[in-house]
């Protein structure tokens, strides 16, 4: 099964109009800036008026504030296992560090949103199918090239990463930080 056949298709009610589509993007992504700064209780007001657009255009497009959130999930859970492929061209561990850097990024701006979509819904359990689908190649790669250790998997390592999301730091550099401390553990011993 291919990621795309993974995924529900949210996007089905894509318009093919150029312009209806230019507003369901602009809605698509004037979500994800409100949702990220305001949370998931963000004013749909406040996303229509970003996108450019009226309220009517946002509820033609998202008959729910769920569609709305759901469509916007998916989207961010696409690109990041889209960027395990621009990874490929890296050695295995720098292409898996960065690719963990890139899903922590990802899970402290979604945690509103996977919250509202709740962990037990189909939409949620296909996009961490996904994000699987995505991630445990690179660490197949990196644990093949010698570079990781082999008594982990890749659930052991969401989980760690994911883990270290649920903290609140007061800078990300501090973040940052604390990863790397977790993504040495992941090095073979010496």
């Amino acid at each position: 099964m291919t990621s795309a056949e993974q995924l529900p298709d949210v996007f089905a009610r894509r318009p093919k109009r150029a312009d209806a589509r230019r507003n369901y993007e602009s809605l698509i992504g004037a979500a994800r800036e409100t949702f990220a700064e305001a949370g998931a209780s963000a004013s749909l007001e406040e996303v229509a008026r970003r996108a450019g657009v009226g309220i009517g255009t946002l509820y033609r497009n998202f008959p729910s504030r769920r569609e709305l959130f759901e469509a916007v999930y998916v989207e961010e859970v696409r690109a990041l296992s889209r960027s395990a492929a621009e990874l490929a061209d890296l050695p295995a561990w720098d292409a898996l560090v960065a690719w963990l850097r890139r899903f922590v990024a990802y899970v402290a701006t979604k945690r509103a949103l996977a919250e509202e979509l709740l962990h037990d819904s189909e939409v949620f359990r296909s996009c961490r199918t996904e994000i699987y689908t995505a991630g445990e190649p690179l660490m197949r790669r990196a644990q093949a090239a010698g570079v990781v250790r082999d008594d982990i998997s890749f659930d052991d390592v969401v989980r760690l990463v994911s883990g270290l999301t649920m903290a609140q730091f007061p800078e990300p550099d501090q973040r940052d930080r604390v990863l790397g401390v977790a993504l040495d553990g992941l090095r073979p011993p010496a």
